[in-house]
């Protein structure tokens, strides 16, 4: 099981600070904690992918306010992790893996 850092504020500042050498899996949740997309983001692109979901760009999840991640060893991995948590959460704005 992978272990998620505590939840964040989901903004710029903070998006700046996670680490970008090792492919995540990342949640964004809205102010109660519920997941609305889990996404994952390969080493060195982590940063740009969780800027899509802000306010105003392409990708963005609405009522998304908080953010966590975890660190995982390859790209494979974190695919399989993602599917698993999207199969039994059935985030809001995850259209793939639902059950």
């Amino acid at each position: 099981m992978i272990k998620f850092n505590r939840p964040q504020k989901f903004d710029k500042t903070n998006v700046a600070k996670v680490p970008k050498n090792k492919t995540i899996v990342y949640e964004l949740t809205n102010n109660a904690g519920e997941n609305l997309y889990t996404g994952v983001a390969g080493r060195g692109n982590v940063q740009q992918r969780l800027t899509n979901h802000l306010q105003f760009k392409k990708d963005h999840i609405p009522g998304g306010t908080k953010f966590k991640v975890a660190q995982v060893e390859n790209k494979p991995q974190a695919l399989q992790i993602e599917k698993r948590i999207i199969g039994k959460e059935a985030p809001r704005f995850n259209k793939q893996h639902k059950k």
